[in-house]
C-alpha cells in the first residue's frame, strides 16, 4: 500500500483535521526511520505504512492510525516518548507507550520467559484496548513478510501467532485479521497440509464456483419474491478452518462438502428471521445444524443466524443471515467501537463495555498472582476457550467457558450469590455443584444466609480463573486472622522439625526480607498466605533459610523470665467457659436457641430468676428492645478443648444409597461425638440430614463442616438455630 492509497481510503470516513494528524505522524515516522531498512531490503517506513493501512481498513480513529505510524519509533530510533507527547499529545503517546512496552516480546523456548512476556502484553492492553489492535495490525504485516525470516524464526512466530494473537483477534471479534493470521501460520507450521488443501481446492474450483453461483441466483429470486432488500454472496471457507475440520472430525478433503458458505445481509432483525423461513421452505434444514447467534451473541459480540440445509444438488450448504450492523461487528469486532459511521456505533458503546467484563476479570486476576505461567493458563482458559450459553430463571442469557459448573454461574451473577450458594437446580432438578453445564440449561442457584461460604474444594471444580480468584479472596477476607495465626504456627512447626532456632530465624529483619521477596507489605500477609495454602510452608521456610543464611541449631530452653505468666482475671469465671464482665455470683447458661460455642461472638441476656443466658450476637431472639438487659461477656479461651458444646447442623445432599453412613463416618473420623441425628428426603431426591454434634470451639466446627462438604453429592452444610 502506498501513502496516497492510504490517505484516499482514510478520507472516506475521516475529516480533514484527522487526515492532517495522520499525515503529520507519517512524516514524523519517515524522518525518524531515515536510513533504516527491513530484512526484505525495503525502506523501514513501509512497515509503519502497511500497519497504518490495516488500521484504516478496520476504520480505526485517527489517534490509533497515528500510533500505527509511530509504534516502532521509540523502540528503534533515538526519539523518546517525551518527544512524541510534545508533538502529538497524550492520547497518541499512551498508545505508542503501550505498544513500545512490548519491544522485548520474543517467543522463546524458555516457558517462564515466554509467559512473562505474554503477561506484559495483556497488562499493556489494560491501559487502552486500541494498543492491542495496533499490535494485531503490526503482527499481521510481520506475518505477511515472514518469508524473509530464518526457518527457525518462521516456526517460532507462527506458533506464537496461532497460540496467542489469532485467538485474541477472535475474542475481540476482528475476523478480518483472525482468518489471515491462522492461514499464514498454518502455511509455515504445516506446509504439506496447507498446500495440499490449496491444490485440492483449485482442482474443482470452476465446478464449485458455478454451483455457488447457482445457489446465489436461486436465493436472490426467493428473496426478491417476498420484497426484502438483501445482499446475497458466496464465501469460500478459509484454509485453516478446513484443516481444523479435517483434523477434528477425522475427514478427508473429499468428505467435506461445505467448502463454501452463502451470506445474506439484510436491513433488520425481523428480515433475518423472515429470510430463514424462506430458506427452510425451499431447502430442508439439517437437524441440529441451526444456531441463533442473534438471540445469543458470542463473547466477541458476533451476531448472525447460521443454518445448514440440503442444497440443490443434495450437498450440505451453510447459510449465514445477518444485518448490516451485525456484519460490521462480525468483520471488525471491537474495532467497530471506534468506527466513524453516523448513528451506527452509538448503541455499541455500552454493549462492548458489557462484553469486556472478561478482560477486566483476567486483569484483576493477574494482579493476584506472581506466577506468569499460572496467569497464562488462566488466560487461555477464560480468553480462548469455547463457551456455553445458559439461562437464568428469568430468561437472561449467561455465557460461560465450556466445562463450567453451577458455581461459575453463581459467581457470574454476583460474588455474594456465589459465596452463599448451597445448591443448584438445572432444568428444575437438583444437581451436584460439579455438574457440567450445557448450552440451553436453565440454572437456578440456591443460597442461604447461614451458609459457611465457599468450600476449598470449589477451587478444584470451578472452571473460570476469575471465579477461583473470588473464592480465594473470600478465604483471605473471612479467615484472615485465623489464617495469620495458622500460618505463623505452620512456619514455627516446620522450623522446629528442622531443628532451627525460632528466635534467630523469625526476627523482624528476616521476616521483612522474606516478605519483600514475595511482594508482601506486612508480615501478616505472609503468614495469612501460608495459612490459606497460597504459598507452601516449606517454600517459605526454605526462603528464610536460604536468603538469611540461618544455620540449624537447637532452640535454647526458655528461662524463667521467658515463661508466659498467667494474667490475673478480674472477671467472674464460670463452668461454661464464659466470663461475665464486672459481675460475680450469677447463674450462667447457654441459650438452646442458637447454641453458642467458643469462638462465636456472644452477648449476655439477663433473665428474670434464671441469671444470664448466653446468646450468639446474631441470634434472632435478641431484639433491639432488650438492649437494657444485655451484658458484655466473653469466652475464657476459644482454643480450649476441655469442654464440649452442642451444635445443630443441617446437611443438604443428593439422596443416594450410603449417603447417611458416609456423613456419620465423616463426623466420627473428625473425632466428634454425634448426640442426635434425623433425616428425610423429598420427591426431587434431595436429602436433609439434621445432626446435633459435640464440638470444642468454632475452629473445630469449621473442620467438621469442611470434611462433610467434601463428601460427593453434598450440596451444602449449614448451622441451624432452633
Amino acid at each position: 500500500m502506498t501513502m496516497e492509497e492510504l490517505m484516499k481510503n482514510a478520507a472516506t470516513y475521516l475529516d480533514q483535521k484527522d487526515l492532517d494528524l495522520i499525515e503529520e505522524a507519517y512524516h514524523f515516522a519517515d524522518n525518524a526511520h531515515q536510513g533504516q531498512v527491513r530484512r526484505s531490503g525495503e525502506k523501514y517506513i513501509m512497515h509503519p505504512i502497511e500497519v497504518a493501512g490495516i488500521l484504516v481498513d478496520l476504520k480505526m480513529d485517527a489517534t490509533t492510525i497515528a500510533a500505527g505510524f509511530l509504534h516502532d519509533v521509540v523502540e528503534d530510533t533515538p526519539i523518546t516518548l517525551a518527544d512524541i507527547r510534545a508533538k502529538f499529545g497524550d492520547n497518541v503517546t499512551l498508545l505508542v507507550d503501550g505498544v513500545t512496552k512490548l519491544r522485548h516480546f520474543e517467543y522463546t523456548s524458555k516457558e517462564d520467559q515466554q509467559a512473562e512476556n505474554h503477561r506484559k502484553m495483556f497488562v499493556a492492553m489494560a491501559r487502552d484496548l486500541r494498543c492491542v489492535i495496533v499490535k494485531l495490525a503490526d503482527r499481521l504485516h510481520n506475518m505477511r513478510t515472514l518469508k524473509y525470516m530464518s526457518p527457525e524464526k518462521q516456526i517460532q512466530k507462527a506458533n506464537e501467532t496461532l497460540e496467542i494473537f489469532a485467538p485474541l483477534a477472535n475474542r475481540l471479534g476482528i475476523s478480518a485479521i483472525k482468518w489471515e493470521l491462522e492461514d499464514i501460520s498454518l502455511r509455515y507450521l504445516k506446509p504439506q497440509q496447507y498446500y495440499k488443501i490449496v491444490n485440492l481446492m483449485k482442482q474443482k474450483r470452476d465446478e464449485r464456483e458455478a454451483y455457488i453461483a447457482q445457489v446465489v441466483d436461486e436465493l436472490r429470486e426467493y428473496v426478491k419474491s417476498v420484497h426484502i432488500p438483501a445482499e446475497v454472496s458466496g464465501r469460500p471457507k478459509h484454509i485453516y478452518s478446513i484443516y481444523r475440520k479435517m483434523v477434528n472430525q477425522h475427514k478427508q478433503f473429499n468428505e467435506i462438502y461445505d467448502l463454501f458458505a452463502v451470506r445474506i445481509i439484510v436491513k433488520s432483525i425481523k428480515d433475518c428471521y423472515a429470510i430463514l423461513g424462506i430458506i427452510h421452505t425451499h431447502w430442508k434444514p439439517m437437524p441440529g445444524r441451526f444456531k441463533d447467534y442473534i438471540a445469543m451473541p458470542k463473547a466477541n459480540m458476533y451476531q448472525s443466524l447460521h443454518t445448514t440445509v440440503i442444497g440443490p444438488k443434495g450437498d450440505p450448504l451453510e447459510v449465514q443471515i445477518r444485518t448490516e450492523e451485525m456484519h460490521d461487528v462480525a468483520e471488525y469486532g471491537i474495532a467497530a467501537h471506534w468506527a466513524y459511521k453516523e448513528g451506527k456505533t452509538k448503541n455499541l458503546n455500552n454493549k462492548f463495555e458489557d462484553k469486556l467484563t472478561w478482560f477486566r476479570e483476567i486483569l484483576e486476576y493477574q494482579n493476584e498472582t506472581s506466577d506468569a505461567k499460572e496467569f497464562m493458563e488462566s488466560l487461555k482458559m477464560d480468553l480462548f476457550s469455547d463457551t456455553v450459553f445458559v439461562f437464568t430463571p428469568k430468561g437472561d442469557v449467561i455465557e460461560l467457558p465450556v466445562g463450567s459448573v453451577p458455581i461459575d454461574f453463581a459467581y457470574r451473577i454476583h460474588t455474594e450469590i456465589g459465596n452463599k450458594t448451597v445448591g443448584a437446580r438445572v432444568n428444575g432438578k437438583m444437581v451436584p455443584l460439579d455438574y457440567r453445564l450445557k448450552t440451553g440449561d436453565i440454572v437456578e442457584v440456591m443460597t442461604s444466609s447461614h451458609s459457611y461460604g465457599p468450600s476449598r474444594d470449589w477451587l478444584k471444580i470451578a472452571q473460570s480463573s476469575a471465579v477461583k480468584n473470588k473464592i480465594r479472596q473470600w478465604f483471605k477476607r473471612q479467615q484472615r486472622q485465623e489464617n495469620v495465626a495458622k500460618g505463623r504456627e505452620m512456619i514455627e512447626k516446620e522450623l522446629r522439625s528442622q531443628d532451627i532456632s525460632l528466635k534467630n530465624t523469625l526476627t523482624e529483619e528476616n521476616i521483612a526480607s522474606t516478605c519483600k521477596s514475595y511482594n508482601f507489605s506486612h508480615e501478616n500477609e505472609l503468614f495469612a498466605a501460608v495459612g490459606y495454602d497460597g504459598i507452601p510452608v516449606k517454600q517459605v521456610v526454605s526462603r528464610l533459610i536460604q536468603e538469611n543464611k540461618v544455620q540449624k541449631e537447637p532452640e535454647p530452653a526458655k528461662t524463667h523470665s521467658e515463661v508466659k505468666q498467667p494474667v490475673p482475671q478480674h472477671a467472674k469465671r464460670t463452668a461454661l467457659g464464659v466470663r461475665v464482665k464486672g459481675v460475680d455470683n450469677l447463674l450462667v447458661r447457654l441459650a438452646r436457641c442458637c447454641n453458642p460455642v467458643p469462638g462465636d461472638p456472644i452477648i449476655g441476656f439477663v433473665t428474670r430468676g434464671r441469671g444470664i443466658t448466653i446468646h450468639r450476637e446474631d441470634c434472632p431472639n435478641i431484639s433491639s428492645e432488650d438492649q437494657h438487659r444485655l451484658m458484655e461477656v466473653e469466652w475464657e479461651n476459644s482454643e480450649s478443648k476441655s469442654k464440649a458444646y452442642n451444635v445443630d447442623i443441617e446437611v443438604t445432599a443428593y439422596d443416594r444409597n450410603g449417603l447417611l453412613n458416609e456423613v456419620l463416618q465423616c463426623v466420627s473420623d473428625a473425632h466428634t461425638a454425634i448426640n442426635a441425628v434425623s433425616g428425610r428426603a423429598d420427591k426431587n431426591k434431595v436429602a436433609m440430614i439434621h445432626m446435633t454434634i459435640a464440638i470444642t470451639n468454632i475452629a473445630h466446627l469449621h473442620r467438621v463442616v469442611d470434611k462433610i462438604k467434601r463428601i460427593p453429592d453434598v450440596y451444602s452444610v449449614r448451622r441451624v438455630m432452633q
